[in-house]
């Protein structure tokens, strides 16, 4: 019955992915932390086991997503390079964070910045281009802070990493393309550190691998590719403004849920 469950949520993530252009890991979190709850894992993993396995999912749909935005040509490889360094640092220290953070105190803060996030959808925030693309350095400190981030939240980095390329000048097609080709590093080094951190720790339920969960992890990915696509021809059929404001009341539900 879990099992069908996670491939309910794969194919509802891969749907949002494909609609808002934003990871499945705002929506993927919250729910494995009830579905984690109602199972009766432990309150002091279940948390950084639902952090853990949302970027784990996210290597499968950024792979896809990363795939069809180079067929475009509207990924800028020099930039996600360069962030890249950045992100492999970030998303390591990001987990470490995680760990340090008591599994109530972490759903706070996961909390908080889905509100931040549902605002920003709704009141259509976006920051104007007043800027170049920064160098080297400047590109590989701005994915540490990303990676860091997002590790900590359990996301691919867009609703980050588009809205400082933007700022900085990249076309907003562009900033989508390479922002998911920067999902695929902030996935790897943070599961991979959430599996490694959490590895011997004795409240985890069976079938885990550190702070991974396999059969949530299976299922969502099973449905999350083939739904995205789904969703992105949808986002062409409906009103994009309409779309947004609905993500941003769900995000916002959620968020308060949380803080609740």
């Amino acid at each position: 019955m879990e099992f069908l469950l996670y491939l309910v949520l794969g194919g509802f993530a891969g749907v949002l992915a494909g609609l808002f252009g934003v990871g499945g890991g705002l929506i993927i979190v919250p729910v494995l932390v009830f579905s984690f709850t109602l199972q009766g894992f432990s309150h002091e993993v279940l948390t950084h086991l639902a952090v853990g396995t949302s970027l784990a999912t996210i290597i499968f749909t950024s792979i896809n997503s990363v795939i069809a935005h180079n067929r475009k040509g509207a990924v800028l490889w020099p930039l996600f390079a360069w962030m890249s360094v950045g992100i492999l640092v970030g998303a390591g220290i990001g987990a470490l964070t995680a760990e340090a953070i008591s599994g109530p105190h972490l759903q706070k803060i996961i909390g908080v910045f889905a509100v931040i996030i549902a605002l920003q959808m709704a009141l259509d925030l976006k920051p104007k281009a007043s800027r170049t693309v920064p160098g080297k350095l400047g590109l590989s400190l701005a994915g540490s802070v990303i990676g860091w981030a997002s590790a900590i939240f359990g996301i691919g980095g867009g609703s980050l990493t588009v809205p400082f390329l933007t700022w900085r000048g990249v076309t907003m097609q562009q900033a989508v393309a390479t922002s998911s080709a920067c999902g695929l590093p902030i996935a790897l080094a943070g599961a991979l550190s959430f599996m490694m951190i959490g590895w011997h720790n004795p409240d985890l339920p069976a079938h885990s691998l550190g702070f991974v969960y396999l059969p949530a992890l299976l299922g969502i990915a099973l449905t999350s590719m083939f739904f995205a696509r789904f969703g992105a021809r949808l986002a062409h059929k409906l009103s994009p403004r309409l779309l947004k404001r609905l993500f941003a009341a769900l995000l916002f539900c959620v968020g308060l849920s949380f803080l609740i």
